[in-house]
């Protein structure tokens, strides 16, 4: 049996354990003979993630839930064969994140990107369980608190765990934040009340869905908050915004005409 690098007691990263970047964070939680995997990234690396798993000695037959924070195919593109790998688990996640990959979609999902030349294979998949705000997932005694994180996605979900979230795209070490897009579905003022929610929480630890996991600072959620709020009132983020105050000067402009001496 390989050893088990664990980043919490009772947690282990994947791209940790590996030593290596393999894509998104992939959480594997266990305790007792129980375990759960939040988050599976590419299906490429599907085969490199298992191998690590049976490495450390996690039988395939005990995973009880394979979670999807949220509906981004690098996320969640390697979900379904993941499922038939290990058939006694359970794929939950939620009921937004359910519809689209039950339909398959592909642009809200960025399975599809034509500016970027970006198209890859995503098979639909069916959710057994749809969580939600309030819920709670349990693998032997540990107990994850199930928040609804909206902002980056619609379906954007945290789950708390002790001093510990598992955090999604809401916010990365350095500040930055997952995502803002109109045909992603991303929300602003909705990103602003779960930083805010993250931030006023007693939580310690964050452990994002990308890059490192880092010590919960409110000055650096407020600094970011700070930043959101301005793009709540910037053209650079087009159907985002919630107004572009510029526009409100021209209009009066418009009503006093154009003085070149006070321009």
């Amino acid at each position: 049996m390989n050893s088990r690098t664990e980043v919490f007691p009772h947690v282990i990263e994947m791209n940790y354990q590996a030593r290596r970047r393999l894509g998104c964070c992939v959480y594997l939680v266990h305790d007792q003979n129980e375990w759960m995997l939040i988050d599976i990234g590419y299906d490429d690396t599907l085969d490199d993630i298992v191998r690590l798993i049976r490495g450390m000695d996690f039988p395939l037959a005990n995973c009880r839930y394979l979670v999807a924070t949220h509906a981004d195919v690098d996320h969640i593109q390697a979900l379904k064969r993941a499922r038939e790998l290990m058939p006694n688990a359970k794929v939950v996640g939620h009921p937004h994140a359910a519809k689209l990959l039950a339909e398959g979609e592909r642009i809200e999902t960025y399975a599809e990107i034509a500016a970027q030349g970006i198209s890859l294979p995503m098979e639909p998949i069916k959710f057994d369980e749809t969580i939600d705000e309030g819920d709670v997932l349990q693998v032997g005694e540990k107990k994850l608190d199930v928040w609804h994180t909206p902002g980056h996605a619609p379906a954007q979900l945290s789950f708390r765990m002790g001093d510990l979230l598992f955090s999604g795209d809401n916010i990365y070490r350095d500040g930055c934040v997952g995502n803002i897009d109109a045909h992603h579905g991303s929300d602003i003022p909705a990103f602003i009340r779960s930083l805010q929610r993250i931030k006023e929480s007693d939580v310690k630890w964050l452990l994002p869905s990308h890059g490192p996991i880092f010590r919960k600072e409110d000055a650096q959620l407020q600094k970011t908050i700070d930043r959101l709020e301005q793009y709540q009132h910037m053209a650079d983020f087009g159907t985002c915004a919630v107004d572009w105050p510029l526009l409100d000067e021209w209009d009066d402009e418009l009503v006093k005409g154009f003085d070149p001496q006070q321009a």
